[in-house]
């Protein structure tokens, strides 16, 4: 016997694919083919434990996008309770006059219980319920997540913002950025889909008072009229089974609804809401000893239930006491904790000689934090600072051209419990706070409003900022903050420090790797140039020239090309790094303008720069040789033409002849460190230029 083979497409899909075109397709039927009263019994006990696992689920979520289907289910339960209504409408008005029970056991239970032997409080009583859930969850709920669509779609820009700031300082990787990003799209999508699929439950709220209405007045007409029952025992079966059909319906519905009203209304936190309604609601010991006193106040007055306020006055001042207690004990333990650490190193048994080993070696790189930042550099509380520390050395790596020193991190019970300081070789080139638990919401220049909170400086850039408490964070963001965490401010400080002082990172052991890693892949490179014409000194003083004007010098091929090529008729590292910037120019220019062919640029008056090559020729290359008068005027209108350069939002660029270009970069790095200076022999062949001011032009 040849065994039933399902097509290729049925067996390729699982079961779980399958749910949805099954629920769906079984809502219809619903609505078309008549059920029996047992089938009717098992679908409004699914549609409640439904409801149930719905808002358990809304609870337990910790974030909106952990119950990202919410807003399908809540259309797919509302189109299943309409079906249901649908099916036992057709069986009540069909098979109503043979009792109670005719609509099923469900039904009749939820009629018995909810009348209790009285019709018209019954009736009173559903529309009770109905109204609650169409005018206030329902309601409430629509109007949250209509609200929190919008502000969900103001705050995309800055959290993009802010997922670039992280990518290029390398905290995160292109991966993770493109999660976050995908995060932040998933957000928009489920409040805009939340205040659609809302919609669905106002209506099913109207349409379950509707649905009752008709039950009773077409009960009433078949009853009467069909079987010819008279209007006393037509009104007594028919409203149950109305009534019963009702309330089985709008009790999951006010459960699914009061679901929707959490999912949207919580704000963002690692908690989820039993937690977060714990810890803040009885945080506060004052608030209950107030509300103590208010309640055993209510308790002795003349006809009040005395023993439920007194002793309900008695628990809430018993639970201010222990919230009192525990506050009270946290910095004693935290003292303790603090003092253990500082005292855990035992002291030696005698006093021994001074030897050689006690010199220990400075640090080129490190960090020191006071102990409340402990947990972000510990690698057993989560250390989530050292991953990112490992991002910021392999981008800069990547983007400047060579392996930064290892971070080397202490704890330091000298500094405050939240400040941390930066020190390279010794000697501190970095200092700031940074607040756990809180976030740092930095002004870039376009912010809607203040905000309540502490204001500082970011550490980084020296921006305005304020510390603000976590549940702020999405109203900080959609104000057009940029918005981080503790991690993220000194993750960000290390980042700006350490390419800002690349030039004193580069030494000689991390010329020699260069030169390794090179010449692996071209040994004789490598052995034509040192120490046959260059020593490791000289190349090492040309590699800290072009960093320390910003040059990178991931192109090591073309430097060591370049230096082998003019090291026979030069050797000093100064002529040799204007001819290895020549070589570079294409990389130089591409670094400062990244897009376009036309250069804006600043130029010298042909009188300033005559004047500037008699002071070249007379006193040498050395910048401190210009004239006092001089120097004031070349700076001041150097400033006013890079101004104007940085209005028009192009980077300020002065282009000068070859033999200036070594004397004003190294003049104007002390007093306009932002402008850049280029010589003509860098720019490549296909570049035009576009004069945008003429420095000297007053004198």
């Amino acid at each position: 016997m040849n065994s039933l083979k399902l097509p290729a497409w049925l067996t390729g899909m699982g079961s779980r694919a399958l749910a949805g075109p099954i629920l769906i397709v079984m809502m219809l039927a619903m609505m078309i083919l008549p059920l029996p009263a047992f089938a009717l019994d098992i679908f409004f006990s699914f549609n409640i434990a439904l409801s149930i696992i719905v808002l358990l689920t809304s609870l337990y979520t910790v974030r909106p996008l952990d119950f990202m289907v919410f807003p399908t289910v809540l259309l797919i339960s509302t189109m299943l309770r309409l079906s249901l209504n649908v099916a036992s409408t057709r069986v009540v008005l069909t098979e109503g006059h043979t009792g109670p029970d005719a609509a099923g056991k469900v039904i009749e239970a939820f009629g018995h219980f909810l009348i209790g032997g009285n019709y018209a409080i019954g009736i009173i009583v559903f529309v009770i319920l109905t109204i609650i859930n169409f005018t206030v969850v329902t309601k409430g709920a629509g109007r949250i997540a209509e609200v929190g669509a919008r502000f969900a779609l103001d705050a995309m820009p800055g959290k993009q913002m802010a997922i670039d700031a992280d990518l290029n300082a390398g905290l995160i990787a292109e991966d993770e950025a493109r999660r976050r990003r995908t995060e932040v799209a998933q957000e928009a999508e489920f409040y805009g889909a939340m205040d659609g699929a809302s919609k669905y439950v106002k209506g099913d709220a109207v349409a379950g008072i509707m649905v009752t209405i008709i039950n009773v007045v077409g009960g009433l007409i078949v009853g009467m009229v069909q079987h010819d029952l008279d209007f006393s025992a037509a009104s007594k079966i028919y409203a149950l089974l109305a009534i019963g059909d009702g309330l089985v319906a709008q009790i999951p519905s006010l459960i699914i609804s009061t679901a929707a009203g959490i999912v949207v209304s919580r704000v963002a936190s690692d908690q989820d809401i039993g937690n977060q309604f714990i810890n803040q609601l009885f945080a506060k010991p004052e608030v209950m000893y107030i509300t103590a006193s208010i309640i055993g106040g209510m308790g002795v007055i003349p006809g009040m239930p005395h023993v439920a306020f007194i002793l309900l006055a008695g628990s809430l001042a018993g639970a201010g006491y222990m919230l009192k207690k525990r506050a009270a004990e946290a910095p004693a333990k935290e003292a303790a904790a603090a003092a253990a650490a500082a005292t855990a190193i035992p002291p030696a048994p005698e006093m021994e000689e001074a030897t050689w080993q006690d010199i220990l070696p400075v640090d080129t790189l490190g960090l020191e934090v006071g102990y409340r930042l402990i947990p972000l550099v510990d690698k057993n509380q989560g250390g989530e600072l050292l991953r990112r520390i490992k991002g910021i050395r392999k981008k800069f790596a990547q983007d400047i051209g060579f392996l930064s020193p290892p971070v080397h991190i202490r704890d330091n019970l000298e500094l405050k419990p939240s400040s941390y300081r930066i020190a390279l070789k010794g000697v501190e080139i970095g200092s700031g706070d940074a607040n756990m638990g809180q976030y740092l919401a930095i002004d870039p220049g376009m912010v809607s409003g203040p905000l309540p909170g502490a204001p500082t400086v970011d550490p980084a850039f020296g921006l305005p900022a304020v510390w603000i408490e976590s549940h702020m964070r999405d109203q900080a963001q959609a104000m057009g903050y940029t918005v981080v965490d503790a991690g993220t401010v000194i993750a960000t400080h290390l980042n700006h420090l350490i390419t800002s002082n690349a030039t004193e990172l580069l030494g000689r052991h991390e010329v020699q790797q260069l030169l390794d890693h090179l010449g692996k892949e071209s040994p004789k490179l490598i052995e034509d140039l040192t120490p046959r014409l260059l020593s490791l000194s000289i190349i090492q003083k040309v590699l800290q020239n072009l960093l320390v004007e910003g040059v990178h010098i991931r192109d090591m091929r073309t430097i060591v090309e370049t230096l082998t090529e003019y090291a026979p008729q030069i050797q000093d590292a100064n002529e040799l790094t204007a001819q290895v910037r020549i070589a570079l120019g294409r990389a130089i220019v591409q670094q400062i303008f990244p897009s376009g062919n036309e250069l804006a640029v600043m130029t010298l008056d042909n009188k300033l720069e005559r004047l500037l090559m008699q002071t070249l020729q007379g006193h040498g290359a050395d910048g401190a040789s210009m004239e006092p008068g001089l120097a004031d005027t070349l700076a001041l209108q150097t400033e006013a033409a890079a101004q104007h350069q940085q209005q028009l939002g192009i980077t300020p660029v002065l282009l000068v002849p070859g033999p200036l270009r070594a004397l004003l970069a190294r003049f104007l790095r002390r007093t306009l460190p932002q402008v850049k200076v280029l010589s003509h022999a860098e720019l490549p062949e296909n570049k035009t230029i576009r004069v945008t001011s003429l420095v000297g032009g007053q004198l």
